[in-house]
């Protein structure tokens, strides 16, 4: 098989030439290499490689033989977040702080993938301790839209949607705390699974009871993101939140696509101003279960008071990570990450308690609000990308918003309960701009979300899309 054939194919696809022999590690990385070199001059995606390690690990996978579990990747070339420790490479956290930083041990997610044969071929670029939904940092700079350079790729799991995009990996990590794996993922046309809490385990972290911030796949298609679940979920016992592996696969529930029987879609979650376009497209993208015979109902669990929830606790989760580089390193901070440690700081014991209270009472109204409907559909991105020296949003149709973190209120009210989301490619602008398409599940219903996100998937037909050469910002759009 030819190497342009390679880096064309689905991650399942490339696992089961691996399971036959048709096709060697080596050779795998040897073609990310390659296109690699062919693409990041344009994007920028994966500033740090770590070439020599990938291929001696995929020498030793071709030693030990390729016969093993339904989550065994065979030697697949992955990227890994920057956000995430991989033993030996260099991490940076997108932090001048951390510039040199080189950890002797990886993150239980990066051995767990490790283990069932993920070979890591590099990092992928992300804002400075992920905060933002841009990416960008002082360290690797701008990481550019594979389809439009001129564009921003969101963030913070930026670096690894744009390498999924144009071909460099078959598979990547990502993580979410407001929508950073699932923005990325309708700006660069990738599919971006946040999964429940517990699911994919990850650290040793600072707060491991934490419920915020997840750590999922991301990929180019509904079956290799359930894939790359597969390879990483389960117990562990470093992650006292872990859950079980479920005794059927995560690919077998996204390849048997079960249609549900009634779904809500909303515009906007009535909490957020949404780009006319983007509402067109995600509204025909849901219209299709319809045309399938599921019931489709305009309807919205109530996020009142939701907003200011999440800000509040997001502030309190960041006092609790970054104090100690406030206190340290306050000059090489961006502003915005000065700015969130510092409200968290700021914060009463009162104020963080009247949140928690709000959340609680959140999840129970979406609780009842499953029991009607077993889908919720939505925008993951209220605007289209925007321009790649654009920091964040700062208004839509007309209504303005206070803060760098406030545009994305329609993944952070999702992250709020805990349940299961995936940001499916639901089609694209006039300009050629990827839209995504939020599919939100009842708590810890995974199974259901792939297999619904799957038969969506294949009724629109866009998938074969990616990956693509990087488009130049004065090039004409399709």
């Amino acid at each position: 098989m030819t190497e342009h054939a390679l880096w064309r194919l689905t991650a399942v696809d490339t696992v089961e030439l691996l399971r036959r022999g048709e096709v060697s590690p080596t050779e795998l990385v040897d073609a990310a290499a390659r296109r690699i070199e062919a693409t990041e001059p344009a994007i920028n995606a994966l500033p740090t490689l770590c070439l020599e390690r990938a291929r001696e690990r995929a020498r030793a996978i071709e030693q030990g033989g390729t016969t093993r579990g339904g989550a065994w990747l065979g030697g697949l070339p992955i990227a890994v977040k920057d956000i995430t420790p991989v033993a030996g490479v260099r991490t940076t956290y997108g932090s001048p702080i951390y510039a040199d930083h080189v950890p002797k041990r990886s993150d239980v997610l990066v051995e767990r993938l490790e283990a069932n044969g993920a070979v890591v071929v590099g990092k992928s670029n992300t804002p400075e301790f992920a905060a933002g939904a841009s990416t960008f940092n002082e360290v690797f700079g701008k990481t550019r839209n594979p389809w439009n350079t001129g564009k921003s790729v969101a963030g913070s799991s930026g670096g690894s949607a744009a390498a999924l995009a144009a071909g460099e990996v078959w598979l990547a990590t990502g993580s979410d705390l407001g929508g950073s794996l699932r923005t990325p993922a309708s700006f660069n046309s990738v599919v971006g699974l946040r999964p429940s809490p517990g699911r994919v385990p990850h650290g040793p972290v600072a707060q491991p009871f934490a419920t915020l911030s997840v750590a999922g796949p991301m990929a180019r298609t509904v079956a290799d993101a359930a894939l790359m679940l597969d390879a990483c979920c389960g117990e562990h016992r470093e992650d006292p939140l872990s859950l079980a592996q479920p005794a059927q696969s995560f690919l077998a529930a996204a390849q048997r696509e079960r249609a549900p029987r009634r779904v809500a879609f909303s515009p906007d979650l009535n909490l957020t101003p949404v780009d006319r376009d983007v509402v067109r497209l995600c509204e025909q993208a849901a219209q299709r279960f319809a045309d399938l015979g599921v019931a489709v109902e305009q309807a919205a669990p109530d996020f009142s008071g939701a907003r200011e929830t999440f800000q509040t606790l997001r502030a309190a989760w960041f006092a609790g990570e970054h104090l100690q580089h406030l206190a340290d390193h306050r000059e090489q901070l961006k502003p915005d990450v000065i700015w969130n440690i510092e409200k968290g700081l700021a914060l009463t014991a009162e104020d963080i308690g009247r949140a928690e209270r709000e959340r609680a009472a959140l999840y129970r109204r979406v609780v009842d609000f499953f029991a009607d409907y077993d889908l919720l559909l939505c925008p993951t991105a209220i605007v289209p990308p925007f321009d790649v020296d654009v920091r964040y949003v700062d208004e839509v149709e007309g209504q303005r918003f206070d803060n760098y973190v406030d545009w994305i209120a329609i993944t952070f009210v999702i992250t709020l309960t805990s349940c299961p989301a995936l940001s499916l490619p639901a089609g694209f602008t006039r300009n050629g701009l990827p839209v995504g398409l939020q599919l939100v599940a009842p708590p810890r219903a995974e199974a259901n979300l792939l297999g619904a996100a799957a038969l969506l998937e294949r009724t629109l037909d866009i998938r074969n899309r990616v990956p693509i050469d990087p488009i130049g910002s004065g090039a004409a759009q399709s």
